[in-house]
Order: C-alpha cells, then structure tokens, then sequence
C-alpha cells in the first residue's frame, strides 16, 4: 500500500512553504520521498524549515520567491530544473488577502494585488514549470483554493472571487495538458489552523461561531491538507484531475445544530 503514496524521485516545488499548509505539505511529500523546493519570500524562514526536513532524512533545497515578481517565479523554475534536474509536482499555495470588509469599500490597489497573487501568479508559474513536466512524462499541478470559492462573502468577496478562479484554473490545466499526463486538480480547505486564518480560530467567540455549524464541530490542521496533496502528488490519485477535492469537516454539506446547544 506503501508504494501508492510513494514519491520517490519526484520533485517538487511548493510556494509559501514556510508555515501552515504550505509547510505541512512539505514536510510530509519529503517523508514520502518527494524533493522538495521551499520557496517563500524570507530566505531565511527557507532556510530554517529545509534544515529541519533535511535533519530528518528527506532532501529540501531553497529557492525564495516573491511570487507577485514574474522574474522571480521564472528564476523558481528555472533553478529548480537546473539544480534538481527537472520538475514532476507543482504546489501552488501561496496567496494574499489584504483586505476583510463589503467589496463595495475596497480599494483598487486591494482587489488587484489578491487577483494578481492568487489568479495571475498561479497562470504564470503553472505555464513556467508545464512545459518541463511534459518533458519528464507527466506530473501534478495542486492548487490551494479555499470553500471560499464556492460560497458567496460579505467579507472576504475578493478572495472568494480569486478561489473560484483557481478552481477553473486546475480544471482548465487538466484539460489543456491532459494529454501530456499531467494532472492538475485544487484542494479546497475550509477553516485551517494557520498563522494566515489566526484572526478566525484564536479568539473563543469566533471560534465557536465558526464551528458550531461544522458536522465535525471544529477546524482543520495543515497535516489533513497535507494528506490530499500527498495523493494528488502520487500513483494513488493518477486518475484525479481537473477536480476540487474539498477538506472542511462537512462545513458545506450542511449545517448541524450542535449537541451542547
């Protein structure tokens, strides 16, 4: 059974690898064999988390990367392949969201940097490294998306609106690359223990409102994103692509009246 997950010889390069999800799912595709490229703005945040897997026995290498900068996602791919030989897994996971309010207040300079960090940057990076997957036989694109794609928000509109977008775009990739055996497909989380949605689960209050809904009657941890990139990376989801894998504890099921009310 080992072998279905088994990542072995792979490479992969995973954006905003330094904390929360991104993080998670580094570490567990190089428990799985996988090389992984830690890329994130800090250098040194890089540094730090490739030492630790390398400590435990997996191969990380570090390429920082402000993924906003097209030079710099060109530099990612390019010094991935020449130091790690090629390119057969591609997670995109970072994203911004600057701005928590009605999409009627927010300004221009805000809708644009989250469309041009979760949408256009994704499109970038996807088209850079596609072209030397195809060369290796295949591979698998994942993008991080959020349920926030599929519900509407008097909040978070923008962001929502970028989500949706990464869901077309792992469809349209999977469609257009198909037959060149590359995959791709988006993990859609809902609410995450991660320093990017603290503001969300840190305080009592929000926290029992934003779970008391939930069937599972409480958020995610980054390892159970992990899990799904994992097999969308390996043989045992060879068959998945152009889908959006959801992971939020039924959050869109439906809701449930909890046991304590």
């Amino acid at each position: 059974m080992a072998s279905l997950f088994d990542l072995s010889g792979k490479v992969a390069i995973i954006t905003g690898s330094t904390k929360g999800i991104g993080l998670a799912i580094a570490t567990r595709m190089a428990e799985h064999g996988a090389t992984v490229v830690i890329s994130s703005r800090k250098a040194d945040a890089c540094e730090a988390v490739a030492a630790t897997i390398n400590a435990a026995g997996g191969k990380a290498v570090v390429i920082p990367c402000h993924i906003a900068r097209k030079d710099e996602l060109r530099n990612l791919v390019d010094q991935t392949v020449a130091r790690c030989g090629g390119i057969d897994i591609l997670v995109e996971n970072a994203a911004v969201n600057p701005y928590l309010g009605p999409a009627a207040a927010m300004p221009d300079e805000a809708f644009d940097r989250v469309m041009g960090s979760n949408v256009r940057s994704n499109v970038w990076l996807a088209n850079m490294a596609l072209p030397h997957m195809a060369q290796r036989g295949g591979g698998s694109v994942i993008i991080i998306s959020s349920i926030g794609g599929l519900r509407g928000s008097a909040q978070l509109g923008a962001y929502a609106i970028s989500k949706a977008a990464d869901m077309q775009l792992a469809r349209n990739i999977a469609v257009e690359w198909g037959p060149k055996n590359i995959r791709a497909n988006a993990i859609a989380p809902g609410l995450v223990r991660t320093d990017f949605a603290r503001a969300l689960w840190e305080d009592p209050t929000l926290y029992r409102k934003r779970t008391k809904d939930t069937p599972l009657q409480r958020i995610g941890e980054p390892d159970e994103i992990a899990g799904a990139a994992v097999f969308l990376a390996s043989a045992a989801g060879s068959f998945t692509t152009g889908q959006t894998i959801v992971i939020d504890g039924g959050t869109t099921a439906g809701s449930v009246v909890s046991h304590d009310d």
